[in-house]
């Protein structure tokens, strides 16, 4: 396992990595940083905590409406992230519209950097690829947990058609994410790889959804190995990499890493965890 969860104690895992270069050179600018997300976004709490780092203002749209409430939401303020809340039908805007979040910002934001959902700008494949030079050997597979598609899209830009990566989609109806991971791949510069594998069916009830079986899973990975997980991303990729091995998919004498892409934060808003 790649242990990214530690690259850092709170901008961890690939958010470390995505945030890397669209930030690096901002601190002198003092640019303001915009993005969205959930209230347990894994992304927002590291642009807060990178952001507050580097001295620069942030705002964070956030799904959902005012007097809504969690610890990630707690932090983000307590570095002095701004925070405001969209509908749904907003929030779908933002996804689909790269100028919608200037509406949301009372000065319109004309100069501030705009991250979409996730973190998941092009130039967030550069620091993700990095991570390929970090591995003590380039394996048969890369197993990663997809939210966005831009970390599986990094990490096939590292390895230069090399290897294979096995994706498994955290939410459900997954299939769209190719068309985003060679459009990602696209727009950073890179060729359209097709060295990998997205897996849709191991979301366990689409994003955000933690069943039993699965949090048992992370509670035990835990107790045997002493590595902590997440029911989001991490829990869910290495129960699909279980499964996947019982099952035959995987050669017996398969060299196989998988990465674990950090967001422990993210454990908080499940009680049974």
């Amino acid at each position: 396992m790649k242990r990214d969860d530690m690259l850092h104690p709170q901008v961890s895992g690939n958010k470390f990595r995505k945030l890397k270069y669209p930030l690096l050179g901002l601190q002198e600018q003092r640019r303001h940083v915009v993005s969205m997300g959930g209230i347990w976004s894994n992304h927002i709490h590291a642009l807060a905590h990178a952001a507050h780092a580097l001295g620069l203002p942030a705002t964070a749209l956030i799904r959902g409406a005012e007097g809504m409430h969690s610890a990630m939401l707690d932090d983000v303020r307590a570095l002095g992230m701004q925070v405001r809340f969209v509908n749904r039908e907003a929030y779908r805007q933002l996804r689909l519209d790269d100028s919608a979040w200037r509406g949301h910002l009372e000065d319109s934001g004309a100069d501030a950097l705009w991250l979409p959902e996730g973190g998941s700008a092009p130039l967030a494949l550069r620091g993700v690829a990095e991570l390929i030079a970090e591995l003590p050997f380039v394996p048969d597979y890369l197993v990663v947990a997809c939210g966005t598609g831009a970390t599986l899209a990094g990490l096939l830009a590292g390895l230069e058609g090399r290897s294979k990566v096995l994706g498994i989609a955290a939410i459900s109806g997954g299939d769209y994410l190719r068309n985003d991971i060679s459009r990602l791949l696209s727009e950073a510069g890179y060729p359209d790889y097709q060295n990998y594998e997205l897996l849709t069916e191991f979301h366990h009830g689409g994003y955000g959804k933690a069943p039993p079986d699965l949090l048992d899973f992370a509670r035990q990975f835990a107790h045997e190995t002493a590595i902590p997980l997440e029911p989001v991303y991490t829990a869910k990729m290495l129960f699909a990499l279980r499964q996947l091995w019982h099952h035959g998919h995987l050669a017996q004498n398969a060299r196989v890493i998988a990465i674990h892409t950090g967001g422990l934060q993210g454990a908080r808003g499940f009680a049974r965890m």
